[in-house]
């Protein structure tokens, strides 16, 4: 199998910033350096909110890096015209609730396709990937083929779950689902990518998976960067994930 990429997720960097004001750490200087350690792209998630990445924020880590952006967003007005402006490799269409810690579950595409058809359309013309995070479900996939997007990201946080609390016959049952999905929507014509809650215990299983040539990953990785650096953090799972697709 190709070489499997991995997207880094540097928003917590900037949660950890804004924990106390000012300017530290950087998540412009978190990027640039997850590209010198090796990463294929960089994701941000721009909240309604702004409780981590900032407006300024996307447009610095746009002119500084020389990877992909992937450009984390809901699917509302204000992210659109943002998102148009700073003109990203991609964006992913997540679902937002501002009451929730981190993003759960998947996009509803099958019940909101002629809406994000439309809401689609301008990144298309503009040359940017769109992508929708979803569950892996027949139908959200068979939606998100037909509402035009280019990328699925396989939501992948109830198998991490399961695999982080022991709970083994749950973490396979997820994980099937996510190689059927996988399966399918490739099938369909959709790049496959996946990502939420991904460690060093649970990734060997989703990097094994062929459709797959995308894992994002952010939390974990900055979390680990804490104690052993960003290089290190991000070496050891690309160590793991280039593992995994050797042997599969």
């Amino acid at each position: 199998m190709d070489r499997l990429r991995l997207g880094v997720n540097i928003d917590h960097v900037a949660t950890i910033r804004n924990a106390r004001g000012g300017d530290n750490p950087d998540p412009v200087r978190a990027a640039v350096m997850a590209q010198e350690a090796g990463a294929d792209g960089i994701t941000a998630h721009l909240r309604e909110d702004r409780r981590h990445i900032r407006d300024q924020d996307m447009a610095a880590i746009a002119a500084a890096i020389d990877i992909p952006l992937n450009f984390e967003m809901a699917a509302t007005d204000e992210m659109a015209r943002i998102a148009l402006a700073t003109n990203p490799h991609a964006v992913c269409l997540v679902p937002e609730r501002r009451e929730e810690r981190t993003t759960e579950g998947g996009l509803e595409v099958a019940g909101d396709a002629n809406r994000l058809t439309s809401y689609i359309a301008p990144f298309r013309d503009a040359g940017a990937r769109v992508s929708l995070f979803i569950a892996a479900d027949e139908g959200q996939i068979e939606a998100s083929a037909r509402v035009g997007a280019a990328v699925v990201e396989l939501h992948t946080g109830s198998y991490c779950d399961a695999v982080a609390e022991g709970r083994t016959e749950d973490a396979a049952v997820e994980l099937e689902r996510l190689i059927a999905g996988a399966a399918q929507a490739h099938d369909l014509g959709l790049e496959v990518h996946a990502g939420h809650g991904i460690t060093y215990d649970s990734v060997a299983p989703l990097a094994a998976i062929p459709q797959v040539v995308e894992l994002n990953i952010g939390h974990f990785i900055i979390g680990e960067a804490v104690f052993r650096g960003l290089h290190d953090a991000m070496g050891e799972m690309r160590r793991l994930m280039d593992l995994a697709r050797r042997t599969t």
